[in-house]
């Protein structure tokens, strides 16, 4: 149904969160402020990644979607409000996430998948 894949400098998203505390609490949920940057710099990616998988629809908050692990390690999104919703309008059944990052940059992929 959709993909979506993003790239995120983690010096550059460091620099933001010194610069402008408040801005944590706009990207991040709780459970995810207290992670290094270079998680939080795939994280964001992912949340980039995810809007354009949806087709950037207005209005999401960054704080509706959360990267979070399953119990083998692998990585998933929990969606909530917003993101929930636009995903609930598509039709989106499944997601597929992956997460990488090396060299000072973070990289993401989403695939939105529909029911089979």
């Amino acid at each position: 149904m959709g993909i979506g894949v993003d790239i995120a400098d983690v010096a550059r998203l460091a620099a933001a969160l010194d610069r402008t505390p408040a801005l944590a609490e706009r990207l991040f949920v709780d459970a995810e402020r207290g992670l290094p940057v270079t998680s939080l710099a795939a994280r964001f990616a992912a949340k980039e990644a995810l809007a354009k998988a949806l087709g950037a629809p207005p209005g999401l908050r960054w704080t509706d979607a959360e990267v979070v692990r399953e119990d083998s390690g692998r990585p998933a999104l929990r969606l909530r409000g917003t993101v929930a919703a636009a995903a609930d309008r598509l039709g989106v059944a499944r997601w597929h996430l992956s997460l990488s990052h090396d060299g000072g940059a973070a990289v993401a992929m989403v695939i939105a998948e529909g029911p089979s």
